[in-house]
């Protein structure tokens, strides 16, 4: 499934390719419950609201946070991240609109919440990584 991407500003096809591969990254490690592959998507110094409104700061308490989480809670849970919009904020700042689909465990779409998400991906002397973020989760539709 190939999904139209609104790209807004002068995004070189270089940092477009860029901010998918972070957000393609992070789609892997959660579906192959990697809360260190997680974590190193984003940057030491970042903050993110993950689906429960849990706000965390900094790459460690990401990792700390997740690791029990897809041992748990997420442990059956998957997704497929579509990136929808790209926005350039500043030179080497994306903001990133993703919708997460959730999915078996074989990438095929299941009814269950689905996901909004928002990254703020920059460049750093060590490749782009996430630098804020909010997940919000959306129930889905009743049939």
């Amino acid at each position: 499934m190939t999904n139209e991407i609104l790209v807004v500003g002068d995004i070189s096809p270089e940092t477009q390719a860029a901010a998918t591969g972070v957000v393609k990254a992070l789609e892997k490690a959660f579906n192959t419950k990697d809360p260190i592959a997680l974590s190193e998507q984003f940057a030491q110094k970042t903050s993110w609201s993950n689906a429960m409104g849990t706000r965390l700061d900094g790459r460690e308490a990401i990792a700390e946070f997740s690791a029990p989480a897809m041992k748990g809670l997420l442990r059956e849970s998957y997704a497929r991240y579509d990136i929808v919009k790209l926005l350039e904020i500043a030179p080497d700042v994306i903001a990133v609109n993703v919708a997460q689909t959730p999915t078996d465990g074989s990438g095929d779409p299941v009814e269950d919440t689905r996901g909004a998400a928002l990254y703020v991906i920059a460049k750093h002397m060590d490749g782009w990584k996430i630098v804020a973020g909010q997940n919000t989760a959306i129930e889905a539709p009743s049939a």
